[in-house]
Formats: structure tokens, sequence, C-alpha cells
């Protein structure tokens, strides 16, 4: 049995560390142009990350990086925690002057694309901590989207063995794998970041804010640059560019892949895609005649605030346009229940995922089959591939963690005083990445500020939880995983 070392998982976290120092002076120059004083604080923070990361190269140096299972698993929760925690200090030295606690919130939840935030007085914010925050989700965004095609299927993450790529059975294959992907996943990326912020550019949004949010939507992220979110540029065009690449966020970055290569079908003929459109369609026609009849909003604007609304919950963005918890219990009842959902598998979406959905679907209906006619013969498929039991039974499991997560951090929520509505909403948002919450304190219209310390710590490891499908953050709690 190999040794195991953890040289080869700190060299890479070395590397990314270094990457974010880096990326730390673009908000410091913006500060610099702007004559804004934080640019001290970003330029600080920045040596001090590199210093970091390059120590760490140095101190985990080999000729040859390789990584097994286990190393994977280390290296996938050690990037997150590490990254997350050096991002969270150019908020701490800001002129914000907020806690670590407040700083480390919000820097996890920009890189796990959540967009909980606990800052208000956006629309004056320095313009460095607005860009920053934005970077976060972006960079967390690709990040999200790499770990999904590298990692999880190769950990046989909560079925998502499903999708693993050419059937590799070795981390040295999909490393490979991945740099052969790695540059077509990075240029969709910016060319779809790049498209939408000249759509919001026409838009009317300045090209500063437009970046901002452009940044946001593509990662499905939902930092704003102002305390009212959309809401604030008042304009539908906004709104339905928004929700085109909060949509478009939510496929498979891969199936882009193959539409460049001239596989234009790859996209509608894809289950998981269809399925996506779908339901968010029906849900968005259904609630938006609903809110016409018994609210009398004109159907045009009932249609785009609640297609912009379902969109952004769904795809696990954020974004609000208005205090939809103010349309009514049903309306409430409703944005709680597609906190759950997520988007497809391979984007920059939360949530427990569709494919997910389709496979408990095909399961049970397998199941009650089996119950009316034991004797035939019923094999339940993904497409056109068979179901192993092994991808049925980590999909099931997945269920069952996903929510007796949000339960256990709801019971602790309410221990640490927080109301019901807010402790069971806080929750499901933090671990399905979704951002706001329901009820006056972390509902649409408010923010995670007030909240204990205690509850932004637990938030906080629901969404790194969440993020990383659970089972990658729990097994390093098992004796077993750390025995050679």
């Amino acid at each position: 049995m190999r040794s195991f070392s953890l040289k080869p998982a700190l060299y890479v976290v070395g590397m990314l560390i270094v990457v974010l120092g880096v990326f730390m002076l673009v908000p410091g120059f913006v500060d610099v142009a702007a004559g804004d004083s934080d640019w001290r604080g970003f330029f600080i923070a920045g040596a001090g990350t590199s210093i970091v990361g390059l120590l760490f190269l140095l101190a985990n140096r080999e000729e040859r990086i390789t990584l097994n299972r286990r190393q994977a698993f280390v290296l996938t929760v050690l990037s997150w925690l590490l990254v997350a925690a050096c991002s969270a200090v150019p908020f701490f030295f800001s002129r914000l002057n907020i806690s670590y606690t407040d700083a480390f919130f919000e820097a996890i939840s920009g890189l796990t694309t959540t967009g909980s935030t606990v800052l208000t007085g956006l629309d004056t914010a320095p313009p460095g901590i607005l860009l920053w925050r934005s970077l976060l989700h972006w960079l967390g965004g690709v990040g999200i989207v790499m770990m999904a095609l590298a990692l999880l299927p190769f950990l046989r993450v909560g079925g998502m063995q499903l999708f693993r790529m050419e059937s590799s059975d070795t981390q040295e294959k999909v490393v490979a794998r991945v740099n052969q992907l790695g540059l077509g996943v990075v240029a969709v990326y910016v060319v779809m970041t790049i498209l939408c912020t000249l759509a919001y550019v026409i838009g009317g949004m300045t090209v500063f804010e437009a970046v901002n949010h452009a940044m946001a939507t593509v990662s499905t992220g939902g930092y704003s640059t102002s305390d009212q979110s959309m809401g604030h540029f008042d304009s539908k065009f906004i709104l339905w560019v928004a929700i085109i690449f909060m949509g478009l966020g939510s496929l498979p970055f891969t199936l882009y892949l193959q539409v460049a290569r001239g596989n234009v079908s790859a996209l509608y003929r894809n289950i998981q895609v269809r399925s996506f459109v779908a339901f968010i369609s029906i849900v968005s026609v259904l609630m938006a005649y609903w809110l016409w009849w018994t609210r009398g909003m004109e159907p045009f604007d009932a249609l785009t605030h609640v297609a912009f609304n379902v969109m952004s919950v769904v795809s696990t963005t954020g974004f609000a346009s208005l205090d939809y918890t103010l349309w009514g219990p049903l309306a409430v009842a409703s944005f709680f229940a597609l906190t759950f959902v997520g988007g497809c598998t391979g984007s920059t979406a939360g949530g427990i995922k569709i494919f997910r959905f389709q496979i408990a679907w095909r399961l049970y209906r397998t199941h009650i089959h089996r119950l009316i006619s034991p004797n035939v013969v019923d094999v339940p498929r993904y497409g056109d591939r068979k179901l192993d039991v092994d991808v049925g039974g980590s999909v099931l499991i997945f269920f069952f963690v996903y929510i007796g997560t949000v339960g256990v951090i709801t019971l602790f929520l309410a221990l640490v005083g927080l109301d019901w509505v807010t402790a069971v909403s806080g929750a499901a948002t933090a671990v399905g990445n979704v951002g706001p919450g329901l009820g006056d304190v972390i509902g649409p219209a408010g923010n995670f500020k007030t909240l204990p310390d205690a509850a932004k710590w637990a938030l906080a490891l629901g969404m790194l939880l969440g993020r990383l499908e659970f089972f990658t953050v729990l097994v390093l709690a098992m004796p077993r995983f750390w025995r050679t």
C-alpha cells in the first residue's frame, strides 16, 4: 500500500494561494484609481498571501506531482478552507471595520457562490471591496466546475461517478483529462462573462456595475453592488439578461465545448438540460399566472419577476428583484422548496442537482413497478445508461445526508437563539449555496449581519459541506481514512 503524504496536496494548495495573492492586487489597483485608501489592505494581504503560498511550494516541492484517492480528498477540502481563510484578510483589513468572523463568512460565501452577505451600505462601499466580492464568486465558480469535472466523479461522491470522464479509474488519468478540458472550460467561462457584461452595459449599468454583476451572474453567486440587489436598476431588460445568464451558468459546461466543436444538438439532447429548462418554465408560468390572478400584477411584469426570482433561487444565485416573501404564504413555501433543487452537474450551481432528482424518480418508479409485478425485469436507466446499484445508493445516501445536515444546522441555529423561520431557511440556503433565506432577518430584503458569531460559523460550515457535496469533507472525519 502506498504511504500517505500530504506534500502533493500542500504543493497544489500553495499554487492556489499564490494565484489568489496575485488576484488581490486587482481590486487594490481599482482602489488606487478611485483614490480610496483601502488599496493598502489589498496590497498587504496580497503580499502576505503570496509569501505563504510560496512557502507551501518550497516546503513541499517534488519532481512529479501525482495524487491518489486520499490525497485528492485532502486537497479538495484543504484548498477550499485555506483559500477562504486567506480571502477573508482583505475584508478584515478594509475600512468596513468588521470582525474576522464576518470577513470569513463573506469570503466563503463568495467562494462557494452562496451569496449570503453580512455587509450593508454596498452602494457606498469601497470599489475594491465590491470587486473583490465579485472576483471571489468568479474564481469560486470556475473552481467548482473544474472540481465537478475532475475530482467528484473520481471520488464517487453522491452519484457523481455517473459522470466519470472516459471511465477513468486512476487519478493520473483524471488529471490528464482536466489538462485537456481546463483551457476550454475557462475560455467558455470568460466568453460568457464578457457577453454578460456587454449585455448589462446595454441595459444601462455602468461598466463597473456590469463587470461585477456579470461575474456574480455567470458564477451563479449573487453578490451585488447595491443593497437592493437587481431591484436597484429597475429594468426588465437587465432582469431578462440575468435570467438567461443565470440559466447558462446552471448548465453543464462540457456541453458548451461540444457545441463549440460542432455538436449543436448536445445541449437540447441532454436529459438534465431538458428537465432543468422544463422545470424552470413550468414553475415560472404557473406562479406568474397565480400572481396575476390573485395580486393583479400585469402579466409581463408578473412573468418577469417570477421567472427572475425562480431562476435565481433554483440556480442558487440569490439575486433579488423585490421581496417575494410579500407575495403571500404560497410564494414563501414555494421558494423555500425551490431552495433544495439546484442546477445541473458540471455547472456553477449548487443545491441537490437535477440529475439526482431524475435518478431518485427512476428508482422510485422501478420500485413501484416491482411491487405491482414482482417477476417483471425493470432495470432503471439514466438516458441510455443503465443505473448501477452503487450509483442509486450514492444518490439516496446523498439525499439523506443533505436533509440531515440541514436539520442539524437548523437545530444548532435555534439553540443559539434564532427564530424557527430564520433557522430553517438559513440552514437550507447555506447548504444549498443559495444566498438569501426567509423572514425579516435574512430574507431577500435583509442580510446575515445581525446573526451571532456561532450561527455564522455554523452557516459557513454548511456552505462548505454543500459545495463539496458532503462526503468529500465527512470522509476526513473517519479514523480509517488516516491509516496507511
